[in-house]
């Protein structure tokens, strides 16, 4: 059975802007979904695969970590999923980023930008373990 459509994976690469090693890492954590396979071995995308790249790159750029875009993709495969769903999840990570925000600000604000890096309160505090 040959699909004329399918993207072999490294058309997929191009047309996803990623490279096969990506690829290949986002079927192992289940981001993207196990191809079919020619009757050669190689992987056979459909063209829907480029649209999950690109979800999966545009979610990156706005801060989510990849366990949080393979939870939004869940909810979106999930019957029953509202928008609302979709917002209390990005409404979470909003508060992480602010949460984030704060911390950073504080490190900042400890540093007066000057001196060697051996004495510097960012680095140090980096160094030391705070249970949050």
């Amino acid at each position: 059975m040959k699909n004329p459509d399918a993207l072999t994976i490294g058309k997929l690469a191009r047309h996803g802007g990623v490279n096969i090693m990506t690829i290949r890492y986002y079927e192992r954590r289940g981001l993207l979904p196990a191809p079919a396979r020619s009757a050669s071995g190689y992987r056979l995308y459909a063209d829907d695969a480029v649209q999950r790249l690109q979800f999966i790159r545009q979610a990156q750029l706005l801060g989510f970590s990849l366990s949080e875009i393979q939870d939004l993709l869940s909810l979106r495969m999930q019957p029953g999923t509202t928008c609302a769903d979709i917002r209390a999840a990005v409404e979470k990570k909003i508060e992480d980023l602010e949460r984030i925000k704060n911390a950073l600000t504080a490190l900042a604000s400890a540093c007066r930008g000057k001196g060697p890096t051996a004495d510097c309160p960012i680095l140090e505090a980096l160094e030391t373990e705070h249970s949050t």
